[in-house]
């Protein structure tokens, strides 16, 4: 999905921000963070995508502090927020929601069984009237903000939660601490 969006976007490359926790979600069962990180990493390798542990660098838990921090950090460089239609859907639980969308430009990834609840929730209340037509995604750094893209692509039928189900040990294999100077990440 992530290579989908890059092309619709026309990004140089998009960063998986391979988070130390998600307020939202319990810690119990999450795996540990190097584990995830070098998993992200794994899939990611030889694609136009970098995944990074940045958010621990920078000591933010939150979407919004994370977004400020990058934009502080990287001035020349312009960033759009990809999530899928899920978190869309819950999206008016996030901190500070709508400054997010003010900070930058969001597309949003279609995902079965989470369309409906997402154009329905309260952000698209909000966001509605920001919707660009998906065929100027490649236009997203010319959009006055807040903004908003939808994305559609062919589903994956492919679920992280079911994944884990399958094997929850998973992370063990991958549990070692990953070194900073041996990984390519932004800094």
């Amino acid at each position: 999905m992530t290579l989908a969006a890059v092309r619709a976007l026309g990004l140089d490359e998009a960063w998986w921000l391979v988070s130390p926790g998600n307020p939202l979600k319990p810690a119990r069962g999450m795996a540990p963070l190097a584990a995830r990180l070098a998993s992200a990493r794994k899939m990611a390798r030889r694609a136009p995508i970098r995944a990074t542990g940045i958010e621990t660098r920078l000591r933010t838990r939150y979407t919004i502090d994370t977004l400020r921090a990058l934009k502080r950090r990287y001035p020349k460089r312009r960033f759009i927020w990809l999530m899928g239609a899920d978190n869309l859907a819950q999206f008016h639980r996030w901190k500070a929601w709508r400054e997010i969308a003010r900070t930058m430009p969001i597309a949003v990834i279609a995902r079965p069984g989470y369309d409906n609840q997402a154009l329905a929730g309260p952000a698209m209340g909000w966001l509605r009237r920001a919707v660009r037509p998906a065929h100027q995604a490649k236009h997203w750094t010319e959009w006055s903000l807040p903004a908003l893209v939808l994305l559609r692509f062919r589903p994956d039928p492919t679920s992280a939660s079911a994944v884990r189900a399958a094997d929850p040990d998973w992370h063990l294999q991958l549990a070692h601490p990953i070194s900073s100077s041996t990984h390519s990440t932004p800094e």
